[in-house]
């Protein structure tokens, strides 16, 4: 019997519950992170689930049923802020965004199999779409994780999807020093380890 780490686990659970009620959907967030980047501890699930505009309210009690709330009122708190906060019956975090958005539709549909034990296989998003959504965050955390994946996935990245997919949403967000932020680190990487071929 394979042994997974508990938020691993937890992941094939939450992929599961998805797959029987054939959402659309992928993991991001740390999960995604050991996959592109470089493994590191992390102690929740972030998963985006494809939810659209008008009928979240569906996804949200389906989910509730499997999973328990980390608030008391996780089911409004879902429904406004559009993102579920959940656990395990084994007490592990799941954040689940519920997804709408021209770019989060874009994540799931570029999102693809990653091969993590025999019989498991997760869905997570594409390397591009984990630097979008952790250059976007902008936490200190998440621009670790960034350079990781820029340094593990060095000359393999579509730069040019990178940037476009990030502009409009730093646009919406008012913070468009954050691409600076990332051309900074793309070049201070390009001298580091050289160009990309």
């Amino acid at each position: 019997m394979i042994h997974l780490p508990g938020v691993l686990a937890a992941a094939g659970q939450v992929q599961r519950l998805c797959q029987q009620h054939d959402w659309r959907f992928c993991f991001i967030g740390g999960v995604a992170v050991q996959r592109w980047g470089e493994p590191r501890m992390t102690q929740d699930v972030d998963l985006t689930v494809m939810t659209g505009f008008g009928v979240e309210e569906k996804f949200v009690d389906a989910l509730l049923e499997e999973l328990r709330p980390r608030r008391p009122d996780a089911r409004a708190f879902a429904l406004s802020r559009r993102v579920l906060l959940a656990q395990t019956i084994d007490g592990v975090s799941v954040d689940i965004a519920l997804g709408a958005l021209p770019f989060e539709e874009r994540t799931v549909a570029r999102a693809s199999e990653w091969p993590v034990a025999p019989g498991l296989l997760l869905t997570t998003c594409s390397a591009e779409d984990l630097v979008v959504h952790k250059a976007f965050a902008g936490r200190d955390l998440d621009w670790g994780d960034v350079e990781r994946v820029l340094i593990r996935q060095h000359g393999k990245l579509n730069l040019a999807q990178i940037r476009a997919e990030l502009k409009p949403l730093l646009m919406l967000k008012d913070a468009p020093e954050s691409l600076d932020k990332l051309e900074r680190m793309l070049a201070t990487l390009d001298r580091r380890l050289g160009p990309p071929e």
